[in-house]
């Protein structure tokens, strides 16, 4: 074979792997644009749902798409495509509306046009308490190992969903707050972790916008304890919680 021959099969060779990273990294492109996206929890907002460490995937398809379902976001159109509104206890990841680069997962509390008031920690909408029950205490383990034990309540939103939340044993300002008018077009959204997530109930985040939605959180695929690394494959066998592997998110 002549030293042309290689060199076209060489070339043949390299131009055929660049063409299946391109194909690969388009397909990669648009699963998660308009399938599915990976999305990590960085805090506790979420405890006991969801754990600092958890790995999920995003429903991007569950609400439809806005500007903000694409690369980079490109403010190309307003509002939503194929939009569907979200549920009441829905956990969903959004942007924030004050700084619309960065991403919230919370749980969707209020719909347009709710009244929703905590009063001495327990969550009112339209002016009817929402049935709670206490259960177990949850047990927390942070970065050192050490445990706290959380008051835990089973919550029950009128449409019947229903999760647990954690309260830690003193009031805050949190628990006992004015009736916000959740407008037309807009969610109201807390954390699980009553006393220990930014959410609706401060400015920092306020109503959130039907347009900034970015999907609904469906399962996590994996998750590693708090304060640990993924990427650290050798201490997986003490690090990762392989009882929270594919589990449904609720």
């Amino acid at each position: 074979m002549s030293v042309a021959s290689n060199a076209k099969r060489k070339e043949g060779g390299i131009g055929e792997f660049i063409r299946l990273l391109i194909h690969a990294g388009l397909i990669a492109l648009v699963i998660r644009t308009f399938l599915f996206q990976p999305f990590n929890i960085p805090s506790g907002s979420m405890k006991a749902t969801l754990l600092v460490g958890d790995y999920l995937f995003v429903s991007k398809f569950s609400y439809g798409y806005s500007y903000f379902s694409l690369p980079l976001s490109p403010p190309l159109f307003t509002g939503r495509f194929l939009g569907t509104p979200p549920e009441r206890g829905d956990i969903v990841v959004f942007r924030l509306p004050k700084e619309d680069s960065v991403d919230y997962i919370k749980r969707v509390i209020g719909l347009p046009n709710d009244r929703i008031q905590m009063i001495q920690g327990v969550l009112h909408i339209n002016g009817t308490p929402v049935q709670r029950e206490r259960v177990e205490e949850f047990v927390d383990i942070d970065e050192g190992g050490r445990a706290t034990r959380v008051r835990q309540w089973r919550e029950t939103l009128p449409n019947g969903v229903s999760y647990k939340t954690l309260e830690l044993p003193y009031n805050l300002q949190s628990d006992n707050t004015d009736v916000y008018q959740v407008p037309p077009n807009n969610y109201f959204m807390m954390g699980d972790n009553r006393h220990n997530s930014t959410d609706s109930r401060f400015p920092q985040v306020g109503f959130v916008p039907f347009q900034n939605l970015i999907g609904r959180a469906q399962i996590i695929f994996f998750s590693v304890a708090e304060g640990e690394r993924a990427w650290e494959i050798w201490r997986w066998p003490w690090t990762v919680r392989w009882n929270r592997l594919f589990s449904i998110v609720r």
